[in-house]
């Protein structure tokens, strides 16, 4: 073995100890709160990588899309077809910029935010994607101090995935997980329109 190989074997066992050290502590089991925010691709995409996660590990799941909804997804295709484990709820009108009408975009959020506290208290459910959800508390169609309450009060072992640009400090305090996904560079800026299966 070469002197480099053997060095990068020794770091390699430093670093396996200390991770399983870390592994080792982790003995608390619950259900988390996840926020993807940021204003780069792949925050719902991250949050619907995760409900196929859990459909392999035998959960069932919910889905309320705030916002979107004018336009079908290849994700709401897709989860439609499991009906028994995922209860699909696309409960938004369209972008906020296409709607244009803040009155009717709240009271659409509040029926959404009705169908999402059903899904919070329900301990069958292992899973719920608030897609969207970040945008309708920036805009104050929703209030957020009864969107953390109803998150508070939800079964011990259920996990939340909260998506959309400008996630709220309040939120993002109380959450277990948070992501900020950057935008780098993005294929609309150079012209190209979205792609079905890749924005859609």
């Amino acid at each position: 073995m070469s002197e480099r190989d053997e060095r990068h074997r020794a770091r390699m066992q430093r670093k396996k100890a200390v991770v399983d050290a870390k592994i080792a502590e982790a003995a608390a089991e619950r259900g988390l709160l996840l926020v993807n925010t940021g204003n780069g691709k792949g925050k719902s995409s991250a949050a619907f990588g995760m409900l196929a996660r859990a459909l392999g590990h035998g959960l069932r799941a919910g889905v309320v899309q705030f916002i979107k909804g004018a336009a079908s997804t290849g994700e709401e295709a897709f989860f439609r077809r499991f009906p028994d484990e995922v209860r699909y709820h696309v409960m938004g009108e369209g972008f906020t910029w296409e709607t244009q009408d803040r009155q009717r975009d709240m009271h659409k959020a509040a029926e959404a935010w009705a169908v999402a506290r059903e899904l919070l208290q329900d301990e069958q459910i292992g899973l719920v994607v608030l897609d969207e959800l970040n945008i309708a508390l920036k805009y104050g169609y929703l209030q957020l101090e009864t969107v953390l309450a109803d998150l508070a009060a939800r079964p011990p072992m259920q996990h939340v995935v909260v998506t959309g640009r400008g996630a709220p400090a309040g939120l993002i305090a109380v959450a277990d997980t948070v992501s900020e996904i950057a935008l780098v560079k993005h294929a609309f800026q150079a012209g190209v329109k979205a792609q079905k299966g890749v924005e859609f």
